[in-house]
């Protein structure tokens, strides 16, 4: 019997987000458009749990492959060549193929890249389905997770879009495709790395602490290639003339990084912690006392990396217009 709730928050979650970022983009597709490659999305997650499956089936009678994969490099191996390629590659096929059987329009940059936007969040509610049907993850943990398929997909969705919108169909440009789908796979496979990190024990468990700094970096990117479909400017946050400068800039940046990911994974951990708990005993005093102090302790790392890169932007203002 399908459960209509978790039909709902399963779908609902990446349906907003993909409406957030149709409101932003420039000469959007129709709405009909996006919610057909929302479907194709979704059904390009079933077909890659199908050819995961085969794949598990096949490698496991050649070699012990799920002895294989409970090391953490396992993992890694598993992810590069299984979970990374397959994901991304469905979810590549899901923009391409449509696409291709109406290829007597020529879509615009930005049309590619919302459509392969809406692939990846339909892509996403397949996902949370299977997670929440198997009880695997809770609903906030896969409603912080929303954004990141769209984040693996954008630079072959941005490199795709200018191959499609470009008059004249060069061979540079299937390279660039090329490129920017196996660093798609890379992220994707370094994100479920970190993300299982946190399962062993040290020094292992310290690359966990990798995670949300790599999915901030991501979301950056995201966001700046969400700029050049914009046709904005790109946020320049290294400007320094010298070698030196722009070392200790690149330095900073990633400061930031680290303080704001794990800033975000602290509060993360927080509410994974008091959620299960009643809550007319937040205001237990012992209870009450540790939410504030490690709310208080995130949101000044966080307040922190938001300085830092406040103060990098200013430093690129007052360079590049005085």
């Amino acid at each position: 019997m399908l459960d209509l709730s978790l039909v709902l928050w399963a779908a609902i979650p990446p349906l907003l987000l993909l409406g957030y970022y149709y409101c932003r983009i420039p000469f959007a597709p129709s709405v009909l458009r996006l919610l057909m490659f929302f479907i194709f999305g979704a059904i390009s997650g079933i077909l890659a749990l199908s050819l995961e499956w085969i794949f598990e089936t096949v490698a496991n009678s050649v070699v012990n492959w799920h002895q294989i994969k409970r090391s953490l490099a396992g993992i890694a191996l598993r992810q590069i060549v299984e979970i990374g390629p397959i994901e991304e590659g469905c979810k590549l096929a899901a923009v391409v193929i449509p696409i291709y059987l109406q290829r007597r329009y020529r879509l615009l940059l930005s049309s590619v890249f919302l459509l392969t936007i809406a692939v990846a969040l339909g892509f996403t509610a397949e996902e949370n389905w299977i997670y929440f049907f198997h009880g695997t993850a809770s609903i906030f943990e896969r409603t912080i997770g929303t954004p990141v398929h769209a984040m693996f997909s954008a630079p072959w969705g941005y490199a795709l879009g200018i191959y499609i919108s470009s008059k004249r169909k060069l061979n540079g440009g299937k390279k660039f495709i090329i490129g920017t789908w196996v660093n798609s796979v890379i992220c994707h496979a370094i994100v479920n790395v970190l993300s299982s990190a946190w399962g062993y024990s040290l020094p292992l468990r310290f690359l966990s602490y990798g995670f949300f700094p790599f999915l901030l970096w991501m979301f950056w990117r995201l966001e700046q290639l969400l700029r050049k479909v914009q046709r904005k400017p790109p946020i320049i946050l290294i400007s320094g003339y010298t070698p030196q400068q722009r070392y200790w800039q690149r330095s900073l940046v990633l400061f930031a990084l680290l303080l704001g990911g794990n800033a975000i994974f602290g509060l993360f951990l927080l509410v994974r912690v008091v959620s299960p708990l009643d809550p007319s005993k937040f205001f237990d005093p012992d209870i009450f006392w540790f939410i504030l102090t490690r709310f208080l302790l995130n949101l000044f790392f966080g307040s922190l990396a938001w300085g830092i890169y406040r103060y990098l932007r200013l430093t690129a203002r007052r360079r590049y217009f005085y």
